[in-house]
């Protein structure tokens, strides 16, 4: 039986009515704007903000590789030798930079064949934004080399990024048998010294009684989110939360037109995997409220999930790579609230001052003190 011939990459190009040059979208619109000759038109079809009829995708029958042919689609990707980001290309392009770590890439010529995205989170902050963002978060850390913030201003371009998430919903009811334990106290007679003297007083000894719980408790998930990727560690992808999930609209390529896009890396089983261990703690933490009492033992949980589904997401990040004194360092700033994360330097000098000072305090504290007594 003849093999079905691949499908070709999808590449979508928007000429500008005006001038006929290649439009990009510009965040916090829900616009196209030409970098050529400045003509702004709207996105055809855009689906408006707030209004996204986005589909929960049947987390089994993926997971059996059991993905219709409209739900996936073909792209041309190349793989960071240095920080493994997935980096999509679109149109003409033969080489670029790693937009996480600055590391030069040059395009391959392999297909990769993905799920494609239910939904886009549209970029809220123009790059000036993130950059003004970027500025006041360096100039808060604490010992940072004189300079930094100045020289992070000097005009460096920020990439913006459409970041890969999965999200899981599921039903969970979960039995479970553990231990209730309840405070009570006795009171005992104690021997103590006040003012050079020997007296009894009464001190209260807390005990605690535990007694034997079984029981039940539900929960249902919805948007549990997991970074699908690698380039960034798990501390980055934490601090740019939260995420307004309710501002997602229907995927389009229009909102990527402009801005690089990371392909996932984590499959999806690996994330539901990830997705699971969060819902566990959740779960823990509805048995141990509903145990009650003053301290909590659980001994065994059985949680049964249900009504599995999952979306595959793009969540807006505009990110900036630095060399600063010899040494390359990474920022990334949430494109829809301004929250930034990122590598910084130390001043050595500073700390060695710092520490200094705080030497001369606790010795002028110390000198005081003898000369009051």
């Amino acid at each position: 039986m003849a093999e079905t011939p691949a499908r070709p990459v999808s590449e979508h190009h928007y000429p500008c009515e005006s001038c006929g040059a290649d439009l990009r979208f510009a965040p916090g619109q829900e616009r196209m704007v030409c970098d050529h000759c400045g003509h702004v038109q709207d996105i055809p079809r855009a689906t408006g903000r707030g209004t996204a009829t986005l589909r929960e995708l049947p987390l089994d029958a993926v997971l059996r590789a059991e993905v219709p042919d409209l739900e996936m689609e073909e792209h041309r990707t190349l793989s960071c030798p240095n920080c493994g980001a997935s980096i999509e290309f679109t149109g003409a392009d033969h080489a670029t930079e790693c937009p996480f770590c600055a590391t030069p890439v040059v395009v391959d010529t392999g297909l990769t064949r993905l799920i494609k995205p239910q939904g886009v989170l549209p970029f809220a902050l123009t790059e000036a934004q993130a950059r003004a963002a970027l500025g006041t978060w360096l100039g808060r850390l604490w010992f940072a080399p004189s300079g930094l913030a100045q020289y992070a201003r000097r005009g460096r371009k920020m990439t913006g990024v459409y970041a890969p998430f999965w999200t899981f919903d599921a039903q969970s009811r979960t039995d479970y048998t553990g231990q209730r334990g309840d405070y009570y106290y006795e009171t005992r007679q104690v021997r103590v010294e006040v003012n050079g003297r020997m007296e009894t007083r009464q001190q209260q000894v807390r005990h605690v009684r535990w007694h034997g719980v079984r029981g039940r408790v539900a929960r249902a998930f919805d948007d549990v989110l997991i970074y699908a990727a690698r380039s960034l560690p798990p501390a980055y992808t934490d601090a740019l939360r939260p995420w307004d999930l309710s501002a997602l609209a229907d995927y389009r390529p229009d909102y990527l037109a402009g801005f690089s896009a990371e392909g996932y890396t984590v499959e999806l089983h690996e994330g539901h995997h990830l997705a699971r261990a969060e819902m566990m703690h959740v779960i823990q933490s509805d048995v141990r409220r509903d145990i009650g009492g003053d301290e909590q033992r659980i001994d065994r949980m059985a949680p049964e999930f249900s009504a599995e589904t999952f979306k595959h997401i793009l969540l807006p990040v505009w990110t900036a790579a630095y060399k600063f004194r010899g040494r390359s360092y990474r920022f990334v700033v949430n494109a829809q609230t301004g929250k930034v994360r990122g590598d910084r330097p130390w001043s050595a000098w500073k700390i060695a001052f710092a520490v200094l000072v705080a030497a001369v305090l606790i010795g002028v504290a110390v000198y005081l003190n003898q000369m009051q007594r």
